[in-house]
């Protein structure tokens, strides 16, 4: 019998030749924790009587939610996690320096066929990289953190073929949330997301990385590309050496679902408050006016995002209504920027531009809303209180429905 990528990842991970269902001890490549959760992780590593890490080159600490720092008590909570990665002498990246899932990747620290798990539930996102990467608690991180191993279930797989290609101004974050309109958002728990297809060819890898980024929010474990030319190209330009083996499906591999879709026939979609599965396409919102908009977090906060909303705000002004918040997902997103002179034509054109990080998103800083205020934003997630306020309402959107919506101030259907 044939097995899925993530069996196959599985089975080299834990010794013997496994398939979903069954219970293993793995062995973790890469293990990640931020300034969220990571006290906690420290704290019950210390309470296991731990004193160093298994591995210190494959463990790394973030500070990417709480920034810049908001308050005193947060400043305590970036001091903690400072003070443990200079201990253990681990990797870390500082406040301002980005999201953790984009800074991972960048250093190299997600690469084909590892198995990485780390304390945030969009750590899926790394599964674009042909890899299994998956969220888990402060008590799992923290067994990692002493002996380098995790138990877990093999999960089973949903296949998913995107067939042709997108039309104009119809991007990969429609594609997630029309399968999460599909799909809901129990549709795929604790199950695998594989993605095949011709349609495949056609998506960036940035695109891929949208679309492997929010699979948790269908209640997905993981959701994983097969390595091609394109991955490649991506680990090549960010001067990261492949020393590791991709991983593909056998032609006989066992699916316990599959879905097709119809790229030519998407049109841009829409999450309406309160749940990502609440989507429909934007042409039935189109006219809604809204007081704010975000463009950024880890799920389109990268170069590619950026440069789409540029061109069409160029020489353009946000409407006099809308506060417009732009935040590259890293220091490095920012600093190409600036040198292709995206984020100056963005200033101008009215946007507010901040720290790269999570802040907006999970409501910790950078543009907390207003009671009664509309929000479109490019983040994951949009329940109730998730940007800071419960009062307020999140509309999920791709950048192009976005770039077209801040210059009417009301949504506007980006393919008309």
């Amino acid at each position: 019998m044939g097995k899925t990528i993530s069996e196959k990842i599985f089975s080299s991970h834990c010794g013997k030749d496994v398939s979903a269902g069954q219970m293993v001890i793995v062995d973790i490549d890469h293990s990640m924790a931020h300034d969220a959760n990571g006290p906690l992780a420290i704290e019950i590593f210390r309470n296991l009587n731990g004193v160093k890490l298994f591995d210190n080159k494959k463990f790394t600490f973030a500070l990417d939610h709480y920034v810049p720092c908001p308050n005193e008590s947060v400043a305590k909570i970036h001091n903690i996690c400072r003070e443990f990665a200079k201990e253990q002498d681990c990797n870390f990246f500082e406040v301002g320096d980005g999201v953790c899932h984009q800074l991972m990747m960048e250093a190299g620290h997600a690469k084909p066929g590892q198995l990485i798990i780390a304390s945030d539930s969009h750590t899926c996102t790394y599964g674009a990289l042909n890899c299994f990467s998956s969220g888990a608690g402060s008590t799992d991180i923290a067994g990692i953190m002493l002996t380098g191993k995790m138990w877990a279930k093999v999960p089973e797989t949903i296949l998913v073929k995107l067939e042709g290609a997108l039309n104009t101004n119809v991007s990969a974050k429609d594609i997630i949330l029309y399968l999460a309109r599909v799909l809901k958002a129990d549709g795929a728990t604790y199950k695998t997301i594989e993605f095949s297809g011709s349609g495949v060819s056609t998506l960036s890898l940035e695109e891929r990385i949208t679309i492997s980024n929010m699979v948790v929010e269908i209640g997905a474990k993981a959701g994983i590309f097969e390595y091609d030319a394109k991955t490649a190209e991506w680990f090549s330009q960010h001067n990261i050496l492949v020393d590791t083996d991709p991983v593909s499906a056998d032609s006989d591999a066992v699916y316990c679902q599959t879905v097709i879709v119809d790229l030519n026939q998407l049109v841009p979609q829409i999450a309406k408050p309160h749940t990502v599965d609440n989507v429909s396409d934007v042409a039935d919102l189109e006219g809604m006016a809204f007081q704010q908009a975000n463009l950024g977090t880890c799920t389109n906060g990268r170069l590619s995002d950026l440069i789409v909303v540029r061109d069409v705000l160029k020489g353009n002004k946000v409407a006099k209504d809308v506060r417009f918040y732009v935040c590259p997902a890293s220091k490095k997103v920012m600093s190409d920027a600036l040198k292709m002179g995206i984020i100056n034509d963005l200033y101008d054109s009215g946007a507010i531009i901040v720290t790269p990080g999570c802040g907006s998103c999970i409501g910790a800083c950078n543009g907390i809303p207003g009671n009664g205020d509309k929000v479109l934003s490019t983040a994951n997630r949009n329940f109730k209180g998730r940007m800071g306020n419960p009062h307020a309402e999140i509309y999920l959107v791709s950048p192009e429905t976005l770039a077209k919506s801040v210059l009417q101030g009301k949504v506007v259907d980006p393919t008309k």
